[in-house]
């Protein structure tokens, strides 16, 4: 599983993806997640299988969720307070619920 986390510039979704890589290696899976900007948003989806959406780019969530659609990638919008889940576990269950069909 690729997880592209998604911000405005890149710090933030850089704390997300190295939280959710650690949450998945305690959980013995291989997954591997990397953070992304809005900018590089159309180039970096293509590698990714889950697009986790920074909570701050909420008013184009439609835009992420057109451009992915037509490959097929779920987006998840990140709540508000996801910078408080330091040990990435509470995204990790976000991107199963995403990719559970």
């Amino acid at each position: 599983m690729r997880i592209l986390i998604v911000c405005g510039a890149g710090a933030s979704s850089t704390f997300v993806a190295q939280r959710v890589r650690r949450a998945a290696d305690e959980q013995g899976l291989s997954w591997s997640a990397f953070a992304g900007t809005e900018q590089s948003f159309t180039t970096d989806v293509d590698a990714a299988d889950v697009v986790l959406l920074g909570p701050h780019l909420a008013p184009a969530l439609s835009r992420f969720e057109r451009d992915s659609a037509e490959r097929n990638i779920p987006v998840v919008l990140l709540p508000a307070d996801i910078f408080t889940d330091r040990d990435g576990t509470r995204t990790l269950a976000l991107v199963q619920a995403a990719a559970s069909p």
